[in-house]
């Protein structure tokens, strides 16, 4: 027996959202801004009650670092993958045992402390959204873990461009440092864009070599906590922005319509970062608690000031 699907119902209250989501698509928007917006709806409850906003925004990133893809040069992104594979291990062993460190110190829930550790050192909501099932994380602990990652990338997308600025980082010095110190890859590409196209080739190809690290850290914490390894989730994106890059690179005659492509991605991540601070309220701010905010403050200086150092040494 089938049934038939609901149809779309629009609601007047639900325009405001659904205007400013489209006002996103523009330059006129910049990611902070479209960050703030959302969250300031997310105040209002101006939200559209039946939108899945966690599934519609996870997709629409993906379909976004696809589409980044056709504007990454083929060489130079195995360039900067050799050249920052040294920096991307060391900086998430580094933050993993750093974090199970202050997590016993601070005798945070220890799979709590794993999570957010595991979202600082890689790629902050999709490692968290992967390692979870894998060490049978709760919905409270993962909440927790979600929360503060959100919170610190609303505050990497304000700082780290006036940072860059400030040490007066080249193009390339402040894509890769932001593909190292901050967490998701929304915030990243949202950081690097702001900065320039060049930071933000560099940023988003390191960051998604990075986030290949997924895959082995998952299957690592399913054995340190013994659970199952099987519910592992693959980040499927990663083999399709590598598959754009590779079309690009072998199909070049057609040049003006990657161009494009890569253009609308670019205005696409603003609209995705505008999702973002639609799912943040301030009831998920409050639901962090001190200690786990102050483990993620702590991890997030720590691999931010460390690898800000290493660059600017180098």
């Amino acid at each position: 027996m089938q049934f038939a699907k609901k149809p779309f119902t629009f609601h007047k209250a639900d325009l405001p959202f659904y205007l400013i989501a489209i006002v996103c698509f523009f330059p006129i928007v910049s990611s902070p801004i479209a960050l703030i917006l959302g969250f300031t709806l997310a105040s209002l409850g101006l939200i559209p009650a039946k939108l899945n906003l966690a599934g519609f925004t996870k997709k629409l990133l993906a379909y976004s670092i696809i589409g980044l893809g056709f504007g990454i040069n083929l060489n130079e992104a195995i360039a900067a993958s050799k050249q920052g594979l040294g920096i991307i291990v060391s900086s998430i062993f580094f933050t993993l045992i750093l974090g199970t460190i202050l997590t016993r110190l601070f005798k945070l829930d220890v799979k709590t402390g794993h999570l957010i550790a595991s979202g600082t050192a890689i790629c902050g909501g999709s490692a968290i959204a992967a390692v979870a099932p894998a060490i049978n994380a709760r919905d409270d602990q993962t909440s927790l873990a979600l929360a503060t990652v959100f919170v610190l990338n609303s505050i990497a997308l304000f700082i780290f461009p006036a940072l860059g600025h400030l040490f007066e980082m080249s193009q390339h010095a402040f894509g890769t440092w932001a593909a190292i110190a901050i967490h998701d890859t929304s915030s990243v590409v949202g950081a690097a864009g702001a900065y320039g196209d060049e930071a933000l080739k560099t940023a988003t190809t390191l960051k998604l070599a990075r986030a290949l690290w997924i895959i082995p850290i998952a299957f690592l914490s399913a054995l340190m906590f013994k659970g199952d390894s099987k519910k592992i989730a693959v980040p499927y994106f990663i083999v399709f922005y590598c598959l754009a890059i590779a079309i690009a690179h072998y199909l070049p005659q057609f040049g003006d319509l990657y161009h494009l492509v890569f253009s609308a991605s670019k205005r696409l991540l603003v609209v995705c970062l505008f999702l973002i601070g639609s799912g943040i309220t301030v009831q998920k701010l409050r639901a962090s608690g001190a200690k786990p905010l102050v483990l993620g403050v702590l991890l997030w200086v720590a691999i931010g000031g460390s690898s800000l150092t290493y660059i600017l040494m180098g």
